[in-house]
């Protein structure tokens, strides 16, 4: 059951997809489209999963399911996984590696590899005042807190020196 991603509790489980590029005026409108068919269809063991969405920077796609109403099982997850996978194909981007950095250059959200992270926070390009985005926040209420803030406050502090 799509709901509007602002109503879902704080509580609510969160997982951040990363795109290595941003996306199209047209590709996100075609987005938007298959993730709300995706989400009105989304279910764990037959039961309605209580889910909206949100895309941000034209780059970062949320999904936020409130557990308060059914929880996802490894079934529904495996169902986002290849969801997501599937967008992967369809826009030649990649959505699914964690072993990337987004961070911001002033209004731009910049994307590195962590191998170039690591070099550019050693060449002192980023610092600990950079803004990054730890998209290892597991729910809304961290989401809110702690997923845009500076490299400091982060696990991306550990490569500032």
């Amino acid at each position: 059951m799509l709901v509007d991603f602002n109503t879902l509790p704080e509580t609510s489980k969160v997982w951040i997809y990363q795109a290595n590029r941003s996306f199209n005026d047209q590709e996100l409108e075609e987005i938007k489209s298959k993730i709300d068919v995706f989400i009105e269809n989304w279910t764990a063991h037959g039961a309605d999963l209580s889910a909206g969405y949100e895309i941000k920077y034209k780059r970062f796609i949320v999904l936020g399911l409130n557990q308060e109403v059914n929880n996802a099982t490894g079934c529904s997850v495996d169902a986002s996984v290849h969801f997501i996978q599937q967008l992967e194909k369809d826009y030649n981007v990649d959505l699914l590696d964690k072993m990337n950095v987004s961070y911001k250059q002033g209004e731009f959200v910049a994307y590195k590899t962590l191998t170039e992270f690591r070099k550019m926070a050693k060449d002192k390009a980023v610092s600990k005042n950079t803004i990054v985005f730890n998209n290892l926040v597991t729910n809304i209420a961290e989401y809110n807190e702690n997923w845009e803030v500076p490299a400091s406050d982060s696990w991306h502090n550990r490569f500032l020196k």
